[in-house]
């Protein structure tokens, strides 16, 4: 099982945002760019995903940018895998043969343990405001 790279670039600008979260500061593009190593044309479709799911608000201009639309609490890893990629298990929705709907039962299943991890950690546990506990390699 893979994680896409939209998705893991989604979550750590996330994170960051979350960072920043209660600053009042707006984060740009350049700096999310920056800090979590995110080409920024890709970073600009994501950005435009995670707005249109309503995770994030955006403010034009020369002082504008990116913040969390709620608080880092409110968001889980499922509501940003949900916005970029659509749901949490791709299946190839081909289930022929003898062991095909057996198998779709245990893959849903499956499908269904990660929607309630990934709604169960949220941005918030995601993040440290505290710089001893930063990590770098």
């Amino acid at each position: 099982m893979r994680i896409s790279v939209k998705v893991d670039y989604a979550c750590r600008v996330m994170a960051e945002l979350a960072r920043l979260h209660g600053s009042g500061e707006l984060a740009q593009i350049e700096h999310l760019a920056r800090i979590e190593e995110v080409p920024a044309n890709f970073l600009a479709q994501i950005l435009g995903k995670l707005r249109e799911h309503g995770l994030i608000t955006s403010r034009r201009g020369n002082l504008g940018g990116y913040m969390l639309a709620r608080p880092p609490e409110e968001i889980s890893l499922h509501d940003i895998l949900i916005a970029v990629e659509g749901r949490c298990l791709h299946l190839s929705g081909n289930f022929q043969g003898r062991s095909g709907r057996r198998l779709k039962q245990v893959w849903d299943e499956i499908g269904q343990g990660l929607v309630e991890k990934t709604k169960s950690y949220t941005l918030n546990q995601l993040v440290s405001k505290n710089p001893a506990e930063m990590y770098y390699i």
